[in-house]
């Protein structure tokens, strides 16, 4: 199982955005996003990483993407953000039977949701606009091509990732999963940070989850 250590960071709520990016990319900790499950349907990757660390009430991730052709079609909150470019953070507090994904596409819509499985989903509507979105776009010519590298960084607050007020991250251990994909993109990938033993695409396998542990 691939094990992430995530530290406990002071990042200051009202401090600007880039101090708070220069804070993460300084102490945070780094994880790949490198894994083709499923090498001869969807062989296509690109560098893709994500940075972590929490304060205790927050979760905070960095998202980093490089010469993606990239699909931008959902503008709104719990559209298909999953056929556009899209980054995801998929976890389950230990112990639990329910599992959370939060997804994210270039243009910061957002999907988050609790579930079962695939097929059942409640809708994290009331948790959506506590969770803090910024993406930076950088579009550019490769060989004659445009790409893009993008970034997008998530603030989700501990209550939407299923802990009470009392509680703190600080100690936590979290099952989960940083995933890339993009079902409709010029190149469509699926791309996670743990390994998935399936014989299609499915992020929704808790079984193949790696572990988050919290300072």
């Amino acid at each position: 199982m691939k094990i992430l250590q995530v530290p406990f960071l002071s990042i200051p709520l009202e401090a600007e955005m880039l101090n708070k990016m220069k804070i993460l990319h300084e102490a945070g900790s780094e994880a790949f996003i490198n894994q083709v499950n499923w090498k001869t349907d969807f062989p296509d990757k690109m560098p893709v990483s994500v940075r972590a660390a929490h304060d205790g009430d927050r979760l905070y991730l960095h998202y980093s993407v490089s010469g993606e052709a990239v699909r931008a079609v959902t503008t709104e909150d719990f559209g298909a953000v999953w056929k556009d470019s899209c980054v995801e953070f998929f976890m389950q507090r230990e112990g639990d039977t329910i599992y959370r994904n939060f997804e994210c596409n270039v243009l910061g819509a957002l999907l988050a949701a609790k579930r079962i499985n695939r097929e059942s989903a409640e809708k994290l509507t009331e948790d959506a606009a506590s969770i803090v979105r910024l993406t930076t776009i950088r579009p550019y010519y490769q060989n004659g091509r445009q790409v893009t590298d993008w970034s997008l960084w998530l603030e989700i607050p501990k209550k939407a990732m299923g802990f009470d007020t009392h509680e703190t991250l600080s100690g936590q251990k979290i099952r989960a999963n940083f995933y890339k994909c993009g079902d409709e993109t010029p190149l469509p990938h699926y791309l996670s940070w743990s390994p998935i033993d399936t014989p299609s695409p499915d992020f929704h396998v808790p079984q193949f989850f790696g572990l988050l542990q919290l300072d």
